[in-house]
């Protein structure tokens, strides 16, 4: 620590004002750094609720630390944090839990650290079997559909493993892939493509390298796999239907003739949506694509002038790349009432006080309404109707 540190350090008898963590060193908002909330919204509404040790003097000495330490409008949260880990330790918890808890902790760290660089660029997460070999027709068609990804502006994630995880990172190229690798006892070591890049990262657990897939990607595409593959499929699919994760495009494809996901698209109707164990809605999540064109327009268009949206409240707020007219909105109105909560309209308005922290987005318009909580495929159908829309003049 720095003399001027030492020097402006609390003596421990001194109480740290509460203001100091709710209001130290904020950024003025047109200088912080842009953010991700794969939640649409929901991460950014949770409060920093300071807990409790059990020992007031102890809780001083947290919050002594951490605004000791400069970490601006963040010390809220770490203290938070820290009080947390804190009473893990006189929890009895064992050491297999605290070891758990410890490494998930360093590799969520290390993925957003990674990952913060490129806020600003749209990213494909891009599943598919370590065991295809190259020169198969699939693993010819993802390095194909990565390489017109990453010629649309799009950078891509995958396992950094081989078979089609490295044919798409050999299609988007070393500068625009990420490798979110997993330690296995059998395989698998990161491909040629990204091995020994500053934008690979290699993970114990598959629950936080599954955390990092979703709060990272724009887009998902999937390609025939086995479990692995079927796990994070169903994994995006799951956050997505109940709210967990925002709408975002999914794509199934596969080598032309393919009936890898005909015949799971086969299995969903049939024993899922036949037995009513899904909604004919949530077919809407994702999409059959029977080729590399089609895939990438089916991602492209979903981003036509669609931004992304966040709840504020109970009102949904979808951000706009360019305005709509009076008469879509209400085309809207008819088309989506059953997707309206009872009383509410769809509603043009410019950026709300509580989208502050992004900055970013405030010159787009937004489309504010109150939506029935639990009909994401419908919101999926709404997004594609917004993206058809003639432009205002």
């Amino acid at each position: 620590m720095s003399t001027s540190k030492k020097a402006t350090r609390r003596r421990k008898s001194e109480k740290v004002p509460e203001s100091d963590l709710r209001a130290k060193k904020v950024r003025p908002a047109q200088e912080r750094p842009e953010e991700r909330d794969f939640t649409g919204g929901g991460i950014f509404c949770l409060p920093a609720r300071q807990g409790t040790t059990g020992d007031p003097i102890m809780d001083e000495e947290v919050v002594r630390l951490v605004v000791d330490w400069d970490c601006g409008q963040y010390e809220p949260y770490l203290v938070e944090m820290i009080i947390t880990v804190l009473k893990l330790g006189r929890e009895d918890l064992g050491i297999a839990d605290l070891k758990l808890f410890s490494r998930a902790l360093r590799e969520m760290r290390a993925s957003s650290k990674m990952f913060r660089q490129y806020t600003h660029r749209p990213k494909i997460a891009i599943f598919g079997s370590a065991r295809t070999q190259g020169g198969e027709p699939e693993y010819l068609a993802a390095q194909a559909f990565a390489q017109r990804m990453e010629e649309a502006g799009f950078m891509t994630i995958t396992g950094a493993g081989d078979g089609i995880m490295g044919a798409a990172q050999k299609g988007a190229g070393r500068e625009a892939s990420f490798g979110l690798n997993i330690k296995l006892p059998f395989e698998q070591s990161a491909n040629d493509t990204i091995a020994g890049d500053d934008k690979l990262v290699t993970f114990n657990y598959f629950f936080t390298r599954k955390l990092a897939f979703v709060k990272e990607s724009d887009a998902v595409a999937l390609f025939p796999g086995g479990f692995g593959t079927m796990d994070e499929g169903f994994e995006v699919l799951t956050l997505m239907q109940t709210g967990k994760a925002q709408v975002f495009p999914i794509v199934m494809l596969e080598a032309p003739g393919g009936t890898y996901w005909k015949s799971f698209l086969q299995f969903i109707r049939d024993h899922l949506l036949r037995r009513h164990l899904i909604s004919e809605d949530d077919l809407k999540l994702f999409r059959l694509c029977h080729s590399v064109d089609e895939a990438v327009e089916e991602v492209c268009r979903f981003y036509r002038l669609f931004h992304s949206y966040r709840f504020v409240g109970h009102d949904l707020v979808i951000r706009l790349k360019s305005p709509l007219t009076e008469a879509f909105v209400e085309e809207l109105d008819r088309d989506f009432c059953d997707l309206l909560q009872h009383g509410s309209r769809f509603q043009l308005s410019r950026a709300l006080p509580e989208e502050d922290n992004e900055i970013h987005l405030k010159g787009f318009q937004r489309l504010v309404f109150r939506m029935h909580r639990g009909k994401n495929g419908r919101l999926r159908e709404l997004i594609d109707r917004i993206n058809l829309a003639p432009l205002a003049s």
